[in-house]
Parts: C-alpha cells; structure tokens; sequence
C-alpha cells in the first residue's frame, strides 16, 4: 500500500506543478476535471446510502462554477447560482412526480455538493489568477502537502491521543500538532524562496498561510470522511491506487484555496 501511495504521489506532484506553471486553460481544465471527478464520486457516495441527488447536475454546477470563475471571475456568480438553484429544484420535482420519496432531501444534497466542490473548488482558480498566482499557488498548495507529511511522520512516531476516533481513527493529536509545526516552518522558508521571484511573497505572509492551512484544512479531510463513514466506505473512489478517489486527494485542497485567497488580499 505504502509503495503504491509513493508511486502515485511522485506522478501527481510533478504534473500538478507541471499544469500549475501552465497556468491559463491548461490549469483550469485540469483543476476543473478534478472538481468533476469529484462530484462524481460525492454523488455516488450518496447514492450508496439510498439517496438520489442529481449526478449530472452536479457534475454539470460544479463545471459552470469552476470555468465561470476562470472567464469572469465573480462577475456573473449570482446568476450562475440562482440558475442552479432553480435546476436543481425542477430536477427533483420532476423526480418526486415520477415516484421518488425523498427528493426533498436529494435536493439539499444536490446543492450542497456544488457548493462544497464547486464553489470552494473555484478559489484554486481564482487562487492562480491573482497577481504573482504562479507564486501563490505554489505556496499554498505545497503547504497543505507539508502540513500532512508533518502530521504523518508524527503521528507515526508519537501518536498516542485519538484526534477524531470516530471520523478518522488513524489520526492523533500529536500528529496534528506535528503538522502544524511542520507545515508553519517548512512554508515559512517555502515563501522566502519564492520572494526571490515575487517580492509579495514574504516570509509573514508565508508563516501565516502555513499556520492556517496547517490548523484548518484537516477539517476538510475529516468533513469528506464524515461522508464516507455514514454510508461505510473507506474510500470516495478508487480512482488512484493507494489513495482512494479524487475527492480523497482534493479535500484539504478546497479549505486552502479559499483560506489562501483571502489571506493574500487581506495580508496583501
């Protein structure tokens, strides 16, 4: 398991700094597809419970948030929004008449997937499009990567207290306190690389997205297996060998993104 976590990684990581580069279509299409593939699996983690939330609507949201976010930012956000709201609602209505018990509750679990995975899963956009985004990106990204493999190589050598035994029972505080200093430290120095490129990149702005990302995003992993673990399943997926699904890959992604974006602007 471990070998094949380690081959995976060392494929993803190099092709995700490769599109982050890119930037432009490439990057959106990518972090678009991802968002996609994710929906997907939210969907179908539903439907194993005996839920009927709309697959291709979210599917479907999740893409008209994530490009509408590419070409116009926040512009036509509202629309894009009210538009999907009132699909969704004639979906499930439609559903209902045709015999479905539920659709009230299928309804809510439509819109909350294309809130949780595309709105959130937007700011990765929005995120490498700021000023210096190349920059920024690859600090707030890498910090999440650390933030865990600090919590991992501690929680290995030192766990002892549960941090969520029902949730996630692998996870210990110490492992958690790990990451934080892990991931505090190593995008601290992270940032003052990058500010030899971008000078708005500094050290301060790097300790702080480090400490946030590092204290907040495994809420984002906890929160997906809160999902899983309702309907007993170990994994959104099996998309990637070793690591589960998409939605298993991307989960802290979605908090840091936003985390990240409002940190710059508002330590900007």
């Amino acid at each position: 398991m471990l070998t094949k976590r380690l081959l995976v990684v060392n494929i993803l990581i190099p092709v995700l700094i490769l599109f982050i580069v890119a930037g432009g279509w490439p990057y959106t299409l990518l972090i678009s597809a991802a968002l996609a593939l994710a929906a997907w699996e939210y969907g179908r983690i539903f439907h194993t419970g005996g839920y009927s939330p709309s697959r291709g609507l979210l599917i479907a949201g999740v893409l008209a948030l994530s490009l509408g976010r590419a070409v116009w930012g926040f512009q036509y956000v509202d629309l894009i929004l009210g538009a999907l709201v009132l699909a969704a609602m004639t979906v499930h209505v439609l559903a209902y008449e045709r015999g479905k018990t539920q659709s009230a509750v299928d309804l809510g679990i439509t819109l909350g997937g294309i809130l949780y995975l595309g709105w959130l899963g937007a700011y990765l956009i929005s995120l490498r499009n700021m000023p210096d985004g190349l920059w920024w990106t690859l600090l707030a990204l890498p910090s999440v990567w650390l933030a865990d493999s600090g919590a991992y190589l501690f929680g290995r050598r030192f766990g002892k207290h549960k941090l969520a035994p029902r949730l996630s029972p692998n996870k210990t505080w110490e492992g958690y306190l790990g990451g934080i200093f892990m991931g505090v430290v190593t995008t601290t120095l992270l940032a003052w690389l990058w500010q030899l490129r971008a000078p708005a990149v500094t050290p301060l702005v790097g300790l702080a997205i480090g400490l946030a990302v590092a204290i907040l995003t495994p809420l984002g992993d906890l929160g997906e297996s809160m999902f899983k673990r309702q309907f007993g399943l170990k994994d959104s997926g099996n998309l990637l060998p070793g690591h589960g699904g998409m939605m298993d890959r991307i989960d802290s992604w979605l908090w840091a993104g936003i985390i990240c974006y409002y940190l710059i602007i508002g330590l900007g």
